[in-house]
């Protein structure tokens, strides 16, 4: 499975050209496998930066989330198991969304699609690939 960090499913949607050929061909064979997915705190960080008005969608992020959806994104629910996870990262950064990404990623087994730094820099994550590459 992959997963994808929320500035990754933004650029996707919006077909960004920061997007590398590796990352979209790793997305477009996990969607055809039915194995695309985000973890559910995407959908809340992405309607925060709505209402602050820093980032902007063409339908309300209830209506973007579900069409994600029905295009065959799979959404991954948080679970007590995850947060404690997230919780328990060894020198990771406090951003709590990404801590669940992450932690998301790890109990699941799968890789994540991230341009974020200091994911990609943090060694406790092995299974990831850049975002740009």
């Amino acid at each position: 499975m992959i997963i994808l960090d929320t500035h990754t499913l933004v650029w996707l949607d919006t077909g960004n050209k920061l997007l590398g050929k590796q990352a979209i061909k790793a997305m477009d064979q996990a969607l055809a496998d039915n194995a695309l997915a985000v973890s559910s705190i995407t959908f809340w960080e992405v309607a925060m930066l709505a209402n602050k008005a820093r980032l902007k969608l063409d339908f309300t992020p209830d209506i973007w989330r579900k069409e994600l959806i029905e295009r065959g994104l799979i959404e991954l629910p948080m679970d007590g198991e995850t947060g404690i996870r997230a919780a328990e990262l060894q020198e990771f950064h406090g951003d709590p969304a990404d801590r669940i990404i992450v932690a998301t990623a790890l109990s699941t087994g799968s890789s994540l699609i991230t341009a974020d730094k200091k994911i990609l820099d943090w060694s406790g994550l092995s299974q990831k690939i850049d975002a740009r590459q």
